[in-house]
């Protein structure tokens, strides 16, 4: 059957991948997307090969989730909706709170809202939500419990200690984090995702909607924005190297994330939103891998084939988590889906694309200047 699939954000990095998978198969696809220029540039239609990309397989609509007249445009036909338009800066979340509340929240509220009160055609939606909504994550303690710490104090962090504490526990040792665990977000970011998907996934079936929630990890690949300094690290390091600039390494360089290819991520995604059996449930989306910041930057030294300065500076950012990998049995078991792109693989392909692009303006250390203004970064 073919189906009408609506991505809200559908230009963005996941978004127009993901349109792409959904027009190879034959199904018909309208992007509504607000072309920020964060991530799209001051004009679009010159600046941003996601637009010129995804513009090639779908109907793309500029528009914002916080209208109501856009989205009811969008939604015209829609079978299918995935909902993926959000700010996505943990660290511009901590003082921009206004905007990621009204933004991630309050288009989500307006998404249903307008589901809830006039005919549609929508049988699916899919939350991209994320691991922040986890905070510090799963870990077991000495005699082999599982807990879920909590924020890491400033003062522990100023003093150097950057690992994650307990009440009444010695060591903590990690282990993946899978769908069951305690939700308690660090950030802005975190607390707007997890109200997205509470929203879809309260609201969505009363309306007779099949909900999904998929949290993804951290992800990255060719197609990544390299001009938005809210993006990640691998793009984040990957301009700064290719300006021959050093890198400033947070914390001890050991803090690690699950970093998951975009086309592991797309298909999941697209599982999510076809698959009979991804109804009512929510899945981690993610390698099930650790990798460190020290890792990253020496995958990215040897993917470019270049090394620039770097120092392990022990700053830090309020709001940031120590670790965290995600259990994705869940996903392999329910949809037969396990992610196929190794992080040395996927580093190499990412590193490929990035040297067949112009090297960027740099805007990340503004960003970081603006969060050490608000006493965010120590």
């Amino acid at each position: 059957m073919v189906e009408q699939v609506l991505i809200t954000g559908g230009a963005g990095f996941i978004g127009s991948h993901l349109a792409r998978r959904f027009a190879r198969d034959g199904h018909r696809v309208t992007v509504l997307d607000s072309l920020e220029k964060q991530v799209h540039g001051d004009d679009p239609a010159t600046t941003s090969p996601l637009l010129r990309d995804v513009s090639e397989v779908a109907t793309v609509l500029e528009g914002s989730v916080t209208s109501p007249d856009h989205l009811r445009r969008a939604l015209e036909g829609a079978t299918i909706v995935i909902h993926l338009a959000a700010e996505t800066g943990t660290g511009q979340s901590m003082y921009e709170i206004d905007r990621y509340t009204a933004t991630n929240v309050g288009g989500t509220s307006k998404l249903l809202d307008i589901l809830a009160n006039n005919k549609h055609s929508v049988k699916r939606v899919v939350i991209a939500s994320s691991r922040s909504i986890y905070g510090e994550g799963a870990y077991l303690t000495e005699d082999g419990r599982t807990v879920y710490p909590g924020h890491r104090a400033d003062a522990d962090m100023a003093a150097g200690d950057f690992e994650v504490h307990h009440p009444g526990e010695g060591a903590l040792t990690l282990t993946p984090t899978d769908e069951t665990a305690l939700l308690h977000p660090s950030s802005v970011y975190g607390i707007t995702k997890q109200m997205q998907e509470a929203l879809i996934m309260t609201v969505a079936p009363t309306l007779g909607i099949e909900a999904t929630s998929v949290r993804y990890q951290n992800v990255y690949g060719p197609g990544q924005s390299l001009k938005n300094p809210y993006t990640g690290i691998l793009s984040i390091f990957s301009t700064l190297i290719r300006q021959g600039k050093e890198i400033n390494i947070f914390e001890d360089g050991e803090e690690s994330r699950d970093f998951v290819y975009i086309d592991d991520v797309v298909e999941a995604t697209f599982l999510a939103a076809t698959h009979p059996a991804a109804a009512g449930e929510i899945f981690n989306v993610g390698s099930g891998v650790g990798t460190t910041v020290n890792e990253v930057v020496s995958a990215l030294f040897a993917g470019l084939g270049r090394e620039v300065p770097t120092r392990v500076s022990g700053n830090y950012r309020l709001g940031d988590i120590r670790h965290n990998i995600a259990d994705t049995s869940k996903m392999s078991r329910q949809l037969g889906f396990t992610p196929a792109v190794s992080f040395r693989d996927g580093v190499a392909a990412f590193t490929r694309w990035v040297l067949t692009e112009p090297v960027e303006q740099d805007s990340y250390q503004r960003s970081l200047d603006e969060m050490a203004e608000r006493n965010l970064l120590k």
